[in-house]
């Protein structure tokens, strides 16, 4: 190990190490908090000044983070936040946690990781580690941020230690967060390796090491297309099993009482998230690139496109069939916004696209939702910014010809839902205990 490598690792096993954070986002808070809390001087970097005030002022905008745990820490100038990237000149270990979005055609756009390093460069030197944290396709740390660096005049793997290592936040995961999951770590080189591992080994309770930083990006691609494909499975299913008059999740429960050989995954009304529905494309893209097709990773992709247009047809049935009422003449109500149960986070949810879709069919179309006040606005669907949540009232439901259950939160009063006649129409399974009040449901 150089000099360079062997004081800078002296430093992480010291806790003397400063440690920076870019994106201070569902990936990047946690993360922060982590390395704070293992007694390292962080520093969050962010391009938001609201998320860096927030911070500082010890409050927080994620809803499972509660607020006391920011304000400890950052009280006591353990962490800090700031827009300022030449903060970067003091921080011996960086990563990097920006958002990987797709673009027009579904092609990965790595906009934020360049403009991230871009902005980091002039103020890069000897003896720091970066390590990018992003999902993205394999090849994109040694072709893409390393040959950044390396115009910058850093000499990568002497003065300047590069590695990638996945995210792998799951949040409002009462079971696992960043603290008890394994890290898998790939490296530019051994000493790049040492570093990091030493460093992530400070926090998580081991360490996966692979042989490259390519083989930790394949890492991440592969856990999140194999939870898209199987959820694919099961949304392509339940339109089969309905056809014949069979319940897709009554034959879950019992499928998954089998010890060995299966997995249980439930169907939705798609996909949501920023990794999920948008990983499998960047491996369909870099695939392309050498040549080859991912037929089953990009039907899946199609699959889980697709619910949203499904539920919104069941929908028109439904409404159709039992109050003989188009769409485009109803009140509709989505119930859950976020993209999975008990958590803030819009990203990429399906309900968004559902409420497109429904009020592009005439319908007048409200959401609520216990965690989303107001849809923020996002790039895909930017009409929808400031819709507001409604007021949960018996006589307000009771105005709506029909209500779609897209996220299942924890503590919604589904039976108050049921009770006010409302037609439901539930693609979480959210209603199962309701019994006699199951009248006025439709499974989606």
């Amino acid at each position: 190990m150089n000099q360079t490598a062997a004081q800078l690792l002296e430093k992480i096993e010291n806790r003397g190490a400063r440690v920076g954070v870019v994106g201070m986002g569902y990936v990047g808070l946690p993360l922060a908090l982590l390395f704070a809390k293992a007694d390292f001087d962080v520093v969050g970097l962010d391009i938001d000044p609201a998320k860096t005030d927030s911070l500082n002022r010890g409050e927080s905008y994620i809803s499972h983070i509660p607020s006391d745990e920011i304000a400890r820490l950052f009280a006591d100038g353990t962490a800090q936040a700031t827009t300022d990237f030449s903060a970067a000149a003091e921080l011996d270990a960086i990563l990097i946690c920006v958002p990987t979005p797709l673009g027009g055609d579904r092609e990965p756009d790595l906009g934020f990781v360049r403009s991230t390093v871009n902005s980091l460069l002039p103020h890069l030197g000897s003896g720091q580690l970066l390590v990018l944290e992003s999902t993205t396709y394999p090849g994109t740390s040694r072709e893409v941020v390393r040959p950044c660096l390396e115009r910058g005049g850093l000499d990568v793997g002497k003065n300047v230690f590069l590695a990638y290592s996945p995210e792998r936040e799951d949040p409002g995961n009462p079971k696992f967060g960043t603290a008890n999951i394994p890290k898998v770590v790939g490296a530019d080189d051994d000493e790049a390796m040492r570093l990091a591992s030493a460093l992530y080994g400070c926090i998580v309770p081991s360490i996966v090491p692979v042989s490259s930083m390519d083989v930790a990006e394949a890492v991440k691609l592969t856990e999140n297309i194999f939870r898209s494909v199987n959820i694919a499975l099961v949304n392509e299913l339940k339109t089969v099993y309905a056809a014949m008059g069979i319940d897709i999740w009554e034959v879950i429960e019992a499928a998954k009482t089998k010890p060995f050989g299966y997995m249980p995954f439930y169907p939705g009304p798609g996909l949501g998230g920023h990794c999920i529905p948008i990983d499998p494309f960047y491996l369909s893209w870099r695939a392309k690139q050498f040549g080859e097709e991912t037929r089953f990773v990009e039907l899946a992709g199609e699959i889980n496109t697709a619910m949203p247009a499904r539920v919104a047809e069941k929908l028109r049935q439904a409404l159709a069939d039992q109050f003989g009422k188009p769409l485009g003449e109803s009140r509709i109500l989505i119930v859950g916004m976020a993209y999975k149960k008990n958590v803030d986070d819009t990203r990429e949810s399906p309900g968004l696209e559902l409420m497109e879709l429904l009020l592009g069919s005439g319908a007048a179309v409200d959401f609520f939702d216990p965690y989303v006040a107001e849809i923020p606005k996002t790039r895909e669907h930017p009409e929808l910014a400031g819709i507001k949540s409604m007021d949960w009232t018996a006589a307000r439901l009771s105005g709506y010809d029909a209500a779609v259950i897209c996220t299942d939160h924890d503590g919604v009063p589904y039976g108050e839902l049921a009770a006010s006649g409302t037609l439901i129409v539930d693609t979480r399974n959210a209603t199962r205990g309701l019994g006699a009040q199951a009248a006025n449901i439709v499974r989606a």
